[in-house]
């Protein structure tokens, strides 16, 4: 490993590390999609899409194989295997069998994969809380996988779990997952519990508790200083500006200054189609080259490293990245 390399593996290292270190908990399971944004609403699937690095290719990947694990396999196969391998995914989304990808059929396949990455998600996260790997997990199995503790007496009652909830707003959601009764969840239910922001049952909860945090008056509305709350403290007024110029133009839909419930849940909870349609006029832009807005096959095959990537397109980023260093 020459010297540069290693400077890279370090800093890569590093944030994980201070992270570790300053939880309280043994270790975090909260992953990319159930984490909160600094306003307190949960981050879109898309979040990191476009970053500071610019387009992340993987998002496109994973929206289409529906899987983390598939897209990481598919950025190590040849041009040609992962050609090979689109090909046969194209009569599956292909829902009328006229040989063309259209953009409801697109739209359908990405939510489809959103539901896929959900369950990836939760099989992972169940396979580390599962001590007796029964299949379900317990409350107390969940309290001293995130936790490190055995009850909910050992905790501080302003500790947060993984949703980013209070423990005993948790046990409620829990309580709500845990659909059949039974004091302990199973896949399905696990999953609605660790992505309740992807579960329509768990919007109640997640909206009440962002009243609760941000309405300060109690008025059951939120204002622009309630929704800023202790974050503008120390920011400049740049970033005040830009705060209210979101708040007013796109949390206020009805333009009263204030923030009803409504308004909260689509401020918190992403919407997965809109995000899905924002996502299929990504992919038809790349790739509908003569603009007739359907995908043919060959234009899906044509540029397979946008929909699923390859051995190629890794080294082209790694080039990419290379050329920006430089």
């Amino acid at each position: 490993m020459n010297f540069q390399h290693f400077v890279s593996f370090v800093l890569l290292l590093t944030p994980n590390i201070l992270l570790h270190c300053a939880s309280a908990a043994v270790h975090s399971h909260s992953l990319d999609n159930t984490e909160r944004e600094s306003d307190g609403a949960y981050r879109p699937r898309d979040a990191e899409h476009y970053n500071d690095a610019g387009h992340n290719v993987e998002f496109d990947h994973e929206a289409i194989l529906g899987s983390v694990k598939d897209a990481e396999e598919f950025d190590k196969l040849s041009p040609e295997e992962s050609k090979r391998r689109l090909a046969l995914l194209l009569p599956k989304m292909d829902l009328n069998g006229d040989k063309f990808i259209d953009r409801d059929e697109l739209r359908k396949w990405i939510l489809n994969s959103f539901i896929n990455l959900s369950r990836e998600e939760a099989e992972e996260r169940m396979s580390e809380a599962d001590e007796d790997r029964d299949g379900t997990v317990t409350w107390s199995e969940y309290l001293r996988d995130s936790f490190g503790v055995d009850t909910e007496e050992e905790l501080n009652p302003e500790d947060t779990g993984d949703t980013g909830l209070l423990v005993r707003e948790e046990k409620t959601m829990w309580k709500v997952a845990d659909r059949d009764g039974d004091g302990k969840l199973d896949l399905a239910e696990f999953e609605v519990f660790t992505n309740p922001e992807e579960h329509s049952v768990m919007h109640p909860y997640l909206v009440a508790q962002t009243m609760r945090d941000k309405d300060s008056n109690n008025d059951g509305l939120i204002d622009f200083n309630e929704y800023v709350g202790e974050r503008g403290v120390q920011q400049d007024k740049e970033w005040l500006i830009s705060e209210r110029d979101k708040f007013d133009h796109e949390l206020d839909s009805n333009r009263d200054g204030m923030l009803d419930e409504k308004e909260v849940h689509r401020w918190v909870i992403p919407d997965n189609t809109e995000i899905a349609e924002e996502e299929v006029d990504h992919l038809f832009v790349s790739a509908d080259d003569d603009h007739d807005d359907h995908l043919s096959y060959d234009e899906i095959l044509n540029h397979h490293h946008v929909f699923v990537g390859s051995e190629a397109t890794g080294y082209g980023n790694d080039i990419d990245r290379f050329d920006d260093e430089l």
